[in-house]
């Protein structure tokens, strides 16, 4: 699909939005907030149901989690030799917007299935500002707890058709972007009871961290008007993610901001960090992994040249073709490793 409308505004230009006052924040083509906390979304991609099938191999099924609304989208090949790895998997939008159901995700996660020979539970949390965070961090944790659970169960028919496929004692938690960030978060709390012994790893695709510091990356890499995430935009979605008052030192945004649990005492599984070459957050995976490396966590690190933020799903770069199946063999490589 194409990339997204351009994203480069982020501040409003304080237009009345119909009752509910001016428009108080805005990123074109995605997400307004008004003044009285009305929320608007723009249909910037389209939703697709689960029987949408772009890779024939790959069977799709849309499933609740648990009691409270939570659901999820789940991806299985449907040639097996062997019970598969499973991948836990959130997606990208800057807590604020994106779905489970979002056509580019739908096709991205469909292809991980059938290239990586994974199952993939595709969490649709809840979005901020509504449910600003830790919302998404807690609706990741509460999808590990229920994975655990239908583990236990094993039912083979309907809807537990699915966990007869699955190998549970190869789970993985990975994300692009805020997704990734999701995933980070949830394996560090994870981790503070012990990592579990199914919690294979991490696969974080251009986590999405912040900082009150700009890094080098995010003041000189200009973003062109397909580009994903543009500095402004990545503000504009901390405003509306964190907390009111907090600041991008805080903890749910930056993993090494000094307020932050000190990566040497967090028990986190191995981690596979993609970044994009010319994204505005490179410096900052970068820097990530150099203090993951440093806290002695096991770090693979894998950069793509030529492409921008989200370049896997939104396909915005020439190069994005090539550079997603290098992306799907170092994902394939890292579970099976």
């Amino acid at each position: 699909m194409g990339a997204l409308p351009q994203l480069s505004e982020s501040r409003s230009s304080f237009q009345p939005s119909k009752d509910h006052g001016p428009v108080i924040e805005e990123i074109q083509g995605l997400i307004k907030v008004c003044k009285d906390g009305h929320v608007e979304r723009l249909p910037a991609v389209v939703d697709v149901p689960c029987t949408w099938a772009p890779e024939p191999d790959v069977a799709s099924k849309d499933v609740a989690v648990g009691h409270g609304g939570l659901w999820a989208r789940l991806y299985v090949p449907r040639v097996q030799t062997q019970k598969l790895p499973l991948l836990v998997y959130f997606h990208g939008g800057g807590f604020c917007v994106g779905s489970a159901a979002w056509r580019c995700y739908h096709e991205f996660l469909a292809r991980v299935a059938s290239q990586a020979a994974c199952v993939v539970l595709s969490v649709n949390y809840r979005l901020a500002p509504e449910h600003r965070l830790p919302a998404a961090y807690e609706d990741g944790l509460a999808a590990v707890r229920w994975v655990r659970q239908q583990a236990s169960h094993r039912a083979a028919d309907e809807p537990g058709w699915w966990l007869a496929h699955c190998d549970f004692a190869r789970v993985f938690l990975g994300g692009d972007s805020a997704g990734a960030a999701i995933a980070y978060n949830v394996a560090a709390q994870l981790g503070s009871f012990g990592v579990p012994d199914c919690l294979r790893g991490m696969v974080l695709i251009q986590p999405f961290f912040g900082g009150v510091a700009r890094t080098s990356s995010e003041k000189n890499l200009v973003q062109s008007s397909r580009s994903a995430l543009s500095l402004t935009t990545s503000d504009c979605y901390w405003r509306l993610a964190l907390p009111p008052g907090a600041d991008r030192d805080h903890p749910w945004c930056n993993p090494l901001a000094k307020g932050s649990p000190k990566l040497e005492d967090l028990r986190l599984p191995p981690a596979l960090v993609c970044i994009s070459e010319l994204d505005i957050l490179r410096d900052r995976n970068m820097e990530f992994c150099k203090a993951m490396r440093s806290a002695g966590k096991s770090v693979e690190q894998a950069t793509y040249a030529g492409v921008g933020h989200a370049f896997q799903v939104l396909h915005n770069y020439h190069m994005s073709h090539a550079r997603t199946t290098e992306m799907l063999t170092h994902i394939r490589a890292f579970i099976y490793s």
